[in-house]
């Protein structure tokens, strides 16, 4: 296992709960990276709990929204891990600020290896969250893993989607992915020769000009206000990902078998995220023709945009009650 240095003083974007118990874990994936976890244990509790792994959004640490579910979860008495993706936070792999639509998989996997190991964890009640981008990995690991009793996709992104098509699919088209591959093809042989990687796709700077589309408002709004939900490590928040590092999404279609996933999911969005297509779209091909739709739901939270979902928006916008309910009936 690798050494990875954690931070142990409280660094979250949320304020830290008094109803649980709050560590710092790590385990190993199979492809040998070490991954760093908060784990939260509801206080006052005995025996084992149902637990729930957490990751999310694509491009964030676990001290923003994966955090804030997982602690909130724990005080409604089930045991957490929110943990960072590979190559990305407090965990481990090289080079850094890269995403891979198998590695990333495997990072959930890896969490369900953890949990089903984990003492205070009972083994055969164990749910994931998926949060934005993770929401689409999520249920891509629900359809692998078995283990899996129970799958939430909140405010999703499809990564392969919008990597191959573009925004709203406005890019879906040979002649564009083609162009597109060209110049990232190209900046991998210049960035082998010099040795250095370039970031990008971080969040736009405060104050966003006024003819932005909404919606890279709405992300700035998050991940760049200090009170709301900037953190130093997060790639959102900063310089972005590798500039090629999302590369490999463009042929991986994820969501490939999603209507084969036996287990229950939920899958919640914003009323008014520019997102919403991808969870709509995601839910229709998942139980379009599958005889396992009966556990499938999605919720459609009214008024609520894209990161309300991250961390409420100041109006109470997720709803853990909904979440609860669902994993109290599946995890069982």
């Amino acid at each position: 296992m690798e050494k990875l240095n954690l931070v142990q003083e409280w660094d979250k974007t949320f304020p830290k709960s008094d109803q649980v118990n709050h560590s710092k874990v790590t385990f190993v994936n199979r492809y040998g990276i070490t991954l760093a976890a908060d784990m939260y244990v509801p206080k006052r509790t005995k025996g084992k709990l149902p637990a729930l792994a957490v990751c999310g959004p694509f491009g964030a640490v676990k001290e923003q929204p994966s955090g804030l579910y997982a602690q909130t979860m724990a005080e409604r008495g089930f045991l957490t891990i929110a943990f960072d993706p590979s190559f990305t936070g407090e965990s481990g792999g090289m080079p850094r600020y890269m995403a891979s639509p198998d590695i990333n998989t495997e990072d959930f996997q890896a969490a369900v290896d953890f949990l089903s190991n984990c003492e205070r964890a009972d083994s055969d009640k164990i749910g994931i969250i998926g949060i934005c981008g993770w929401g689409g990995m999520a249920l891509n690991a629900a359809a692998l893993d078995t283990r899996v009793k129970a799958t939430v996709a909140s405010t999703m992104y499809d990564m392969a989607r919008v990597n191959a098509n573009g925004y709203f699919d406005n890019e879906d088209s040979e002649e564009v992915r083609y162009a597109k591959k060209q110049a990232m093809n190209a900046l991998r042989t210049t960035e082998f020769s010099s040795g250095s990687y370039s970031l990008s796709g971080g969040c736009v700077e405060l104050p966003v000009p006024e003819e932005a589309p909404y919606f890279l408002k709405d992300y700035s709004d998050y991940y760049k206000r200090p009170e709301r939900g900037y953190h130093a490590r997060s790639l959102n928040s900063n310089g972005g990902w590798n500039s090629i590092g999302c590369m490999s999404f463009m042929n991986q279609p994820i969501l490939q078998y999603s209507n084969e996933i036996r287990s229950a999911v939920l899958i919640v969005h914003g009323e008014k995220a520019h997102s919403l297509y991808f969870g709509q779209d995601a839910y229709a091909n998942m139980v379009r023709e599958s005889p396992y739709a009966d556990n499938k739901e999605m919720v459609i939270v009214p008024g609520a945009s894209h990161t309300d979902l991250y961390d409420g928006g100041g109006k109470d916008a997720i709803p853990f009650d909904k979440l609860v309910t669902f994993f109290n009936e599946y995890l069982k």
